[in-house]
């Protein structure tokens, strides 16, 4: 039987013959290069994924990406760039900066870290062969994912992250991924958090884009949840116009865990964040939500899998998108309960907003029961703004423009209403209403 050889793209080829002449290079050895290999292969079988892969039907990044850009060289000026980024700027926190990928220890606050904090940068946890780097790879229901895959084999650089077992921050811990440059490159930043038992943390994630450069990104956040710990995370996602963006969150939750999490999207070209999350020890919850504003020919993806595996655990998702002009936005969400979940409580909502004519949104939520004594329901809307409303509003005064601001604010607002932190919460607010400044 003849051997079909599938045609590679330009794109595919490049990364090919990158990562033959980069491997040796890269940091780590003995099981960190067996791993890289192993997920370059998943790389190479699988190519880029297209409309005809099922997770990726909505986001085709073989089309999107016609060409690989090189991956990023520590930059010269990294403290410079670093300084360029502004998100969180008012948030009191301790923050971990990175550079096109980069660890930026000149601008991280390693010397003001909290007790019971400790924080190694990922290049030389690769090439030592840290204790931590076990932590990597647990979610099951992520393995063989593309953009993970992709980021497994080129990581560079990162930060591995612990709280020790009863400890409790008191003020956030900030991600800080600053991107920018004047010529295409790509990143795969890689951080590893581990909250042992008892712990309690609030964790910041932001990515900027400063420069010029069309870049490719793609970072990966893998954050371990100890029995009874509490974690607060919002992620806000300001990347260059131009940029293609991939993200993953990969959480593992034990027993009688909290987890607050929020994605912000405003910037990107293009742009997908993946949450894949294992409910591992019961009575544990998660609370899951995002708000994204789309405007331009944006498009923006949001994926996510919440595997509960355990019994007596809970989730709560809440989605909203407002699309403007010839944007697209996408949700694709899916909870499976586990045959021994009984006692399962889980809910997801995706909402969008439709602003033009032009918008577009594709809303695909998804359940998966093998248990019979849960609680679960997923729902989808789609629609424009409430004319009898805008008439209101309108009516008592206010301009049009103002009052599908006010409309737009109320949709957005109940999602950004799950950060509990009032400064955080307050830049987030102010960052939808420059966005709808800019459209009025």
């Amino acid at each position: 039987m003849a051997e079909i050889t599938p045609i590679r793209t330009a794109a595919e080829v490049a990364l090919v013959e990158r990562f033959a002449s980069l491997k040796d290079r890269l940091p780590g050895s003995g099981d960190i290069a067996r791993r890289r290999d192993e997920a370059f292969a998943l790389v190479t079988a699988a190519g880029l994924p297209n409309r005809r892969v099922e997770e990726w039907k909505y986001t085709d990044l073989r089309n999107a990406v016609r060409e690989a850009a090189p991956l990023a060289e520590r930059p010269a000026d990294a403290a410079g760039l670093v300084d360029r980024a502004s998100a969180f700027a008012g948030v009191d926190a301790v923050r971990l900066s990175f550079a096109n990928g980069h660890f930026v220890a000149e601008r991280s606050d390693l010397a003001a870290l909290p007790a019971g904090v400790t924080v190694t940068p990922l290049a030389a946890a690769l090439a030592q062969g840290h204790p931590l780097l076990a932590e990597m790879g647990k979610v099951a229901v992520a393995r063989g994912n593309f953009a993970l895959a992709l980021n497994s084999a080129f990581m560079v650089d990162g930060a591995l992250v612990k709280v020790a077992a009863g400890t409790a921050v008191d003020k956030a811990l900030h991600l800080r991924f600053v991107n920018g440059g004047t010529a295409p490159f790509a990143t795969a930043p890689r951080v590893v958090i581990l909250v042992e038992d008892g712990a309690s943390v609030t964790i910041l994630e932001s990515h900027e884009g400063v420069g010029t450069a069309a870049y490719q990104a793609n970072s990966v956040v893998e954050l371990v949840a100890g029995k009874g710990t509490t974690v607060a995370h919002t992620r806000l996602n300001a990347e260059q116009v131009d940029a293609i963006s991939l993200s993953t969150l990969a959480v593992t939750l034990g027993a009688e865990a909290r987890l607050t999490s929020l994605g912000v999207v405003t910037g990107g070209g293009l742009s997908r964040h993946q949450v894949f999350l294992a409910f591992s020890g019961e009575q544990s919850s998660l609370t899951l939500g995002g708000a994204t504003m789309l405007r331009g020919r944006q498009h923006a993806d949001t994926t996510l899998v919440v595997d509960h595996a355990v019994p007596h655990c809970e989730s709560r998702e809440l989605f909203k998108t407002v699309v403007d002009g010839e944007a697209t936005g996408v949700f694709q969400g899916k909870i499976i309960v586990r045959p021994d979940a009984q006692k399962t409580d889980g809910r997801m909502m995706s909402a969008a907003l439709l602003l033009s004519e032009t918008a577009t949104m594709n809303n695909k939520p998804e359940l998966e029961i093998f248990a019979d004594d849960v609680q679960c329901a997923h729902g989808a809307t789609c629609g424009a703004l409430d004319d009898d409303l805008l008439f209101y509003l309108m009516a008592r005064g206010l301009p049009r423009a103002a009052a599908e601001a006010l409309l737009v604010q109320a949709f957005i607002g109940e999602a950004l209403e799950l950060v509990e932190d009032e400064a955080v919460r307050g830049e987030l607010v102010a960052r939808a209403e420059a966005w709808l400044a800019e459209r009025a």
